[in-house]
């Protein structure tokens, strides 16, 4: 397996990652592009991915989103979906320019919050051949309305007010964790699993992540709606692998997307939670995966 550091420029800011040649590939080949979902970096888990492509002929272009991990960006630890969506077409851009890759033969992948960035990107950009979203965020606004009671809202929406006039003021933002071991406590993502998945893979395969993001990020997150973008991927092919008790990003929403989705498409469900499709469902999740950018670019 054949893999190299790179890095691109995203508009003034200099994004990091990792290329993954396509096994056997001769000439220039099908090329996947790679992000990873909220605060999360590279290092957890989305190399397991890049491999499987990559052993299909496939190349891979993993990288670490703006403001997170090996990748530049200010402030550090805010998740700006828009800003993310834009560097995914940055990256696509870079990868174009590699000796490795058919321009015309590009896919996105994108696993929960940047399930959700591969639904905008693959409706908006025809450069992209297939779509694959994993767990996918469809909806910021019901997202939060699933995990934070309504009673708790009130509060946040102050503090989102307050953030806005101290860094007005020149104040650094103000920070939130995004796990928390007490569900009731405040976090960017306030379930069981989340605490266990982020600090267990934080502590096993990515010691530099960091449990804390802008305040900011999580009003971003409540304004971002990647639904609204969903009827508009066809005709690029679109597969949506969704865990059946996911209460992250709850399975109910996302296949209720994915029906307002135009053919091409299909639905790959898993069994578990939103955190398998890492660990545990893998060979569930990632096999549909593989065989989707196989089917619809080699």
């Amino acid at each position: 397996m054949t893999r190299r550091d790179v890095e691109f420029d995203a508009e003034g800011t200099t994004l990091r990652g990792w290329f993954y040649s396509g096994e056997g590939a001769t000439g220039r080949a099908p090329t996947i592009v790679m992000a990873h979902g909220f605060s999360a970096v590279k290092e957890m888990y989305l190399d397991r991915f890049a491999e499987l492509f990559a052993a299909a002929g496939l190349n891979a272009l993993v990288f670490d989103n703006r403001n997170f991990g090996a990748s530049d960006g200010e402030p550090r630890q805010e998740i700006d979906p828009v800003a993310q969506v834009r560097d995914y077409r940055h990256a696509i851009t870079y990868a174009s320019t590699l000796d490795e890759v058919d321009a015309t033969r590009i896919g996105i992948w994108g696993s929960s919050y940047s399930g959700g960035h591969v639904l905008v990107v693959g409706a908006i950009d025809r450069r992209v051949k297939a779509v694959v979203a994993q767990v996918p965020l469809v909806s910021g606004s019901k997202n939060i309305g699933e995990l934070v009671r309504a009673d708790f809202r009130a509060g946040f929406r102050e503090m989102f007010d307050a953030d806005r006039a101290a860094r007005y003021a020149g104040d650094p933002p103000a920070m939130v964790p995004v796990v928390a071991e007490d569900p009731l406590a405040p976090s960017a993502l306030p379930t069981p699993d989340s605490w266990t998945w982020f600090t267990e893979t934080g502590k096993l395969r990515a010691p530099a992540w960091r449990n804390e993001v802008t305040l900011r990020t999580v009003e971003m997150l409540g304004e971002y709606e990647p639904e609204a973008y969903i009827a508009r991927i066809s005709p690029t092919p679109l597969l949506m692998v969704v865990a059946r008790e996911d209460h992250l990003t709850p399975a109910h929403l996302a296949i209720d997307a994915y029906e307002r989705a135009r053919e091409p498409k299909a639905l790959e469900l898993l069994p578990g939670g939103h955190f398998d499709a890492y660990v545990d469902d893998f060979d569930r999740a990632g096999a549909p995966a593989r065989d989707w950018f196989v089917r619809h670019l080699i």
